[in-house]
């Protein structure tokens, strides 16, 4: 009786899981903002692909590919700050739309440079600093967008299901833009992804604004900067995942250099097997994506294990004898990579106050698409003197110190509060003023580096800021 009992469980199971992965998509405004996004980031895709091979094609040179990605993300590592303050304190649907057409007409004018034939690498280089400066503002609006579409309750499965975006588009665009190149020449691939802006554009006008869980915009004031790294550096919820992405970003995370150079130099192909490399990983990232929607919450004892996993996988790959094992092994190494990035990017949106947001989301940028700059052009001059295989594996093993290191951290922390727990109970304060670990209550403010509510932590009916969470039977993590 029991084995059936189980046994018919199982569909009903199954629906909960598949319920939960795709909740987010029962609210009419994500719900547009997901189809929208997914053309839209394919053409994204497209377009990364072929200016990586535009400029393989242009000059051949690794050096010159790498300061081409370094020049598409340098604005975001000068002025990242200065775009999540702006996020924060504008309607982020007009925002949005702003960038996206800019978007749209950056990528227009670069099509319409190779229909003419005037194409020159300088001219390159300009248009992906034109990108890089758009994102400055688009990147951290889009992240906190979303948190104004769901609501907190839904963050996390949505920023979950956002990665589902960009890499089931990492599939569908490298594809379209390999057959494209191939088929129609560069010239078309661009206009292509020029044309996928509208239908981002298109959702966001269709939205229903009074569905949109908007937050009070962040007033003038000086030192509003300054005041966001000290709380990000101050929060070690934020600080950890923050300083893993940094490492992550600049070491590990190249791969729109990386992946040029092991189709070219190590496999010796052309934009196909690019093509074929990009949309295996992408297979795995959509993977990571499904398998980090469905989970309840975020958290950090997960973000060091997919870290880890990451790491691994990367070697693997860079030690990969044949084209066909590095295809099979970049499948998981995608599923591991979008984890991290899903599940930091949840963590940090979860653990910040409202007021704070958009500049944690700036600096998140500043780590993940900041970091490219320095990234780009050192990937690029370790692989022309070391090979790609060799930078390939260097970043996954900074992937693998960025996880041990970020475990021992944790492991101190919740060291410090077992024994400022233990210490409580002695005294006997714990009951004495709080009921609870979610109980606020006033006069007492939060020990360092303890996630236990503090007293003051905020008043009736208002969220709790980053520090005020306490999970005391697991630590740090789940």
């Amino acid at each position: 009786m029991n084995l059936v009992h189980n046994t018919s469980g199982l569909p009903a199971r199954g629906r909960a899981i598949g319920v939960r992965t795709f909740s987010s998509l029962r609210l009419h405004n994500y719900r547009l903002w997901f189809i929208g996004q997914t053309i839209s980031q394919s053409g994204s895709w497209m377009q990364s692909l072929a200016q990586s091979w535009l400029v393989l094609t242009l000059t051949g040179s690794a050096l010159d590919l790498g300061i081409t990605v370094a020049l598409q993300f340098a604005p975001v590592l000068l002025f990242g700050t200065v775009g999540g303050l702006v996020a924060g304190r504008v309607n982020k649907r007009t925002a949005l739309l702003v960038t996206q057409t800019a978007f749209l007409i950056q990528s227009a004018v670069l099509s319409a440079l190779l229909f003419t034939g005037v194409t020159r690498l300088w001219m390159v280089w300009v248009l992906a600093s034109v990108y890089g400066l758009i994102n400055v503002v688009d990147n951290p609006t889009r992240q906190i967008f979303v948190m104004e579409m769901v609501g907190r309750e839904d963050l996390a499965n949505a920023v979950a299901l956002n990665s589902v975006i960009v890499n089931a588009s990492r599939i569908a665009g490298p594809a379209a833009a390999g057959v494209l190149i191939y088929a129609l020449g560069f010239a078309w691939t661009f206009a292509a992804n020029a044309a996928t802006f509208v239908a981002v554009i298109a959702a966001l006008v269709a939205m229903r604004t009074v569905e949109l869980h908007r937050a009070a915009p962040v007033r003038r004031a000086s030192g509003q900067i300054r005041a966001g790294l000290r709380y990000a550096w101050n929060t070690w919820e934020l600080r950890v995942p923050l300083l893993m992405m940094a490492v992550v970003g600049t070491l590990s995370y190249n791969f729109s250099v990386i992946m040029p150079l092991l189709a070219s130099r190590v496999f010796h192909h052309g934009a196909g097997t690019l093509s074929a490399l990009t949309v295996a990983m992408g297979i795995g990232a959509l993977g990571g994506g499904l398998f980090t929607a469905a989970r309840r919450r975020p958290g950090y004892r997960l973000l060091v294990a997919v870290t880890l996993a990451f790491g691994l996988l990367t070697v693997a790959v860079a030690m990969a004898p044949t084209l066909i094992v590095a295809l099979i092994l970049l499948i998981p190494m995608g599923a591991a990579s979008v984890s991290f990035i899903a599940t930091g990017n949840s963590l940090l949106q979860l653990r910040s106050s409202g007021a704070m947001r958009g500049r944690v989301m700036g600096l998140w940028a500043i780590v993940f698409l900041g970091s490219t700059p320095i990234g780009g052009p050192l990937t690029g001059f370790l692989a022309a003197h070391l090979g790609a295989r060799v930078t390939l594996a260097i970043g996954g093993a900074a992937a693998v110190v960025a996880a041990g290191g970020a475990a021992l951290v944790l492991r101190r922390i919740r060291a410090e509060e077992a024994v400022e727990a233990s210490a409580a109970s002695a005294s006997g304060s714990v009951g004495d003023e709080c009921d609870g670990p979610e109980t606020r209550c006033p006069g007492k403010p939060l020990p360092a580096g303890s996630l236990a509510p503090a007293c003051g932590a905020g008043r009736a009916g208002e969220p709790l800021s980053v520090g005020a969470y306490r999970q005391p039977t697991q630590g740090p993590g789940r």
